[in-house]
């Protein structure tokens, strides 16, 4: 009798213990929490903060070897790349990330990438290793597969001709009369792309090419009979090709007067934004190309300026246990704030050295006018930058997520930190674009036209509002005293509902992808408590189900980006804990899915207490630039498990 168990005469059926197997899971639980709050209360820094490495591709070494070319120009035959340390270093880590196939990944678990396979040669021959190599035959072979140097983008096309190794008439120019454009045009670009583009036009106007050494090209990745043009752009083409004509036309032949007034207005512009910061934007490429710019228009070697530059840019390196590597930038406030919210949500919010990082954000508060104030005048400063210091560009998910962390770390000046808490709430509210939606550093920053120029296909024209951002920022809102009843709350809520994909996800703008997006709306969602929202949660619980993996957890591949899809990858331990946390905004706490998650999450924790996680899960440029934040592997799954006890 299949499907039924026979009970032999005088004997009782065996029935689980349910209250002993809760109490087990529970007890295993609390031991994972416990392990995983003492382990990353081992990585707070003494001054209250925490700072995780950030990685990216081997992009940052292979633009570094052309930055030092550029500033240490050899004579007609003189280079010997054997005698720069640092330069050996960039080399050997870009070798050892050297897929067997013979290119470069934009992230662990992807195929080979035209753009870092070109630059990753480039640096290689620069830096001495043979071109006969069976390393360089490799990488030659693939970028020839891929399509050669003609299937670079804008920004490989720019850096190579700015040696002569690509001609410029078939790279983008950026025009320093940019920044001299009536209707804050420079303003509708997002906060990254200005601070690339400002140095970047100085540096094609104001500096001749470099010479490479002697003898020195990269036209063996050149496909040939293949035609150079300017890279296409959907839309719009023909029209922009022919702009870019007449920019470089009025490069070579426009007013005079006028494009040195543009240059010493970009040179203003740009010195303006390293005060009150780490350097121009705090990140990788805008410092690169100011100290590119600061040599062509002629700052001398002991120059503060080039000097405070080039220290900067030394500040994002990391040597450690064999390896050397760049960071884009440093992420001390986001680290911080999302570790201090999981060991609070742990139980922990009463410890000093919850006090201490209390005190060390509140330390960091903005209290300058930044970019964002172009649009927003009469706003009174606020914020949080995500590094150390990067007072013109505070960041909306960044403040969002330091009032989070306020609910649990308390600073024993009360009331400075109440005023702290009012300012960060006006502002965040103050910067709600018109959708309803929140972005990333700028508010209504949508003008589509603009990924249509030639040197747009980084993939990150402009900053337009996204779920995943506006999730938290309701979240934020809510829990620090604004009313569900509140118009901002209200419009959040409906541009979550109206941005919800027909499958039930949301996108991801800031972590990989469809997992990410979908556990913060759903918990902004949950916050925000509107009645109209209930079936979209639903929804949205029922696609975070349906994505599961077998082993209990949740992986997803940054390949869904291009595919406009949600790609399934070998979980990790940070996507497990986004969809459990999302799970449980939408109530489910205790289904056989969030139990296995849960498992999957204790099975997986180290002796240490912490995770292990290879793939990247951040996200940069989507389809260009992609992150591995080496804490999200420890605070998420913490935070989740803390939520679900």
């Amino acid at each position: 009798m299949a499907g039924f168990e026979i009970v032999q005469p005088g004997r009782r059926r065996q029935q689980p213990d349910l209250r002993a197997e809760a109490e087990t899971a529970r007890a295993r639980a609390d031991f994972g929490v416990h392990r995983s709050s003492e382990f990353l209360l081992g990585l707070q820094h003494s001054d209250g903060y925490w700072r995780g490495d950030l990685t990216a591709d081997i992009s940052l070494e292979a633009d570094y070897v052309l930055l030092h070319l550029w500033l240490h120009q050899p004579a007609a035959s003189e280079w010997n790349p054997p005698s720069m340390p640092r330069l050996q270093k960039c080399r050997a880590e870009i070798l050892r990330r050297q897929l067997p196939d013979g290119g470069w990944a934009l992230y662990p678990g992807s195929g080979a990438d035209i753009n870092l396979t070109v630059k990753a040669y480039t640096a290689l021959k620069l830096t001495g290793q043979d071109p006969d190599s069976v390393e360089m035959i490799r990488a030659r072979n693939v970028a020839l597969a891929l399509g050669g140097v003609q299937a670079c983008n804008s920004y490989t096309r720019i850096n190579l001709s700015l040696f002569g190794l690509f001609p410029q008439k078939f790279a983008p120019t950026v025009p320093p009369e940019i920044v001299l454009l009536p209707g804050n045009v420079l303003y509708e670009m997002s906060s990254w792309t200005r601070t690339i583009v400002v140095p970047l036009s100085i540096v094609q106007a104001a500096g001749s090419p470099k010479r490479a050494p002697g003898g020195f090209t990269v036209n063996e990745l050149f496909v040939p009979g293949r035609k150079l043009k300017l890279a296409e752009r959907e839309g719009l083409t023909f029209l922009f090709h022919h702009v870019d004509k007449l920019v470089k036309i009025w490069g070579r032949r426009g007013f005079k007067n006028l494009r040195a007034t543009a240059l010493r207005e970009a040179e203003k512009w740009m010195l303006e934004r390293t005060r009150h910061s780490d350097g121009l934007g705090a990140i990788y490429p805008s410092i690169m190309y100011m100290i590119m710019a600061l040599d062509a228009l002629g700052y001398p070697d002991d120059h503060p300026d080039l000097i405070e530059a080039i220290r900067q840019i030394d500040s994002l390196i990391v040597e450690r246990d064999g390896k050397f590597f760049f960071q884009p930038c440093v992420s001390p406030v986001w680290d911080t704030a999302i570790a201090v919210y999981a060991l609070g949500e742990a139980g922990l919010g009463d410890s000093a050295q919850m006090s201490q990082s209390a005190d060390w954000l509140i330390s960091k508060e903005v209290r300058r006018r930044g970019d964002w104030s172009v649009k927003r005048p009469f706003l009174e400063p606020s914020g949080w930058a995500f590094e150390f210091a990067n007072e013109h560009y505070p960041d909306i998910d960044d403040t969002a997520m330091v009032l989070l962390a306020f609910c649990h770390a308390k600073s024993e000046d009360k009331a400075r930190q109440e005023r702290v808490v009012r300012r960060a709430v006006k502002w965040l509210l103050g910067m709600q674009s018109n959708d309803g939606g929140w972005a990333a550093f700028d508010v209504d920053n949508n003008w589509q036209i603009l990924n249509r120029l030639p040197f747009a296909d980084h993939n990150a024209m402009l900053d337009p509002t996204c779920p995943d951002i506006t999730g938290r920022v309701v979240e934020a809102l809510v829990r620090s005293g604004v009313a569900r009843e509140h118009e901002a709350i209200q419009a959040g809520a409906r541009y979550l509902v109206r941005s919800q994909e027909a499958n039930g996800s949301w996108y991801g703008r800031w972590g990989v992808n469809y997992v990410y997006g979908t556990f913060l709306a759903l918990r902004g969602l949950s916050w925000a408590g509107q009645p109209n929202s209930i079936d979209a949660m639903r929804r949205g619980a029922a696609w975070l189900e349906s994505v599961q993996n077998r082993d209990g957890g949740w992986g997803e591949s940054c390949a869904g980006y291009a595919r406009g899809e949600f790609v399934s990858a070998p979980s990790t331990p940070s996507q497990t804990a986004w969809a459990l946390l999302g799970l449980a905004a939408a109530g489910d706490k205790s289904s056989p899915r969030v139990k296995r998650g849960i498992g999957y999450l204790l099975d997986t924790q180290t002796a240490a207490g912490g995770w292990d996680e290879e793939l990247a899960t951040g996200t940069g440029f989507p389809n260009v630039f992609y992150l591995n934040y080496h804490l999200y592997r420890h605070y998420f799954p913490l935070l989740a498990l803390a939520v679900l006890r």
